[in-house]
């Protein structure tokens, strides 16, 4: 699925805000390591992660390490950011454990207001 790239990152390509962000992590170093799928696009032709539709990869943000291993969320994020020398240091005070645990939730809080936060960037 992933011509041997050490990270493939599921994103919503009709979402405006998630749009503009994977646009800005393209643009980083090191990101020519990375599969970027815009799963809104019926017409990519790669199989998905088993057990996980379309539509969930879009209502939350998935990226899948080589291994297989699926992470979703905050979680997500930091194993992007951990491939970006850029924002290696935001991915290492993200993995402490009490970070950890509040960009999960900060995450799992924008979810409901994204639908919002949308508008501003269409």
């Amino acid at each position: 699925m992933n011509d041997q790239k050490s990270l493939t990152v599921f994103y919503d390509g009709s979402c405006p805000l998630c749009s503009r962000e994977i646009a800005l992590y393209r643009r980083q170093r090191g990101a020519e390591t990375v599969c970027w799928l815009n799963v809104a696009d019926k017409n990519i032709n790669v199989k998905l992660p088993e057990g996980i539709s379309r539509d969930e990869l879009m209502q939350r943000f998935h990226v899948q390490g080589f291994d297989g291993e699926i992470q979703t969320g905050g979680d997500a994020f930091v194993q992007l950011w951990r491939l970006l020398p850029n924002f290696r240091l935001l991915a290492w005070l993200c993995s402490l454990p009490l970070m950890g645990w509040a960009v999960n939730k900060a995450y799992d809080a924008l979810l409901p207001v994204r639908p919002r936060l949308q508008k501003w960037f269409s």
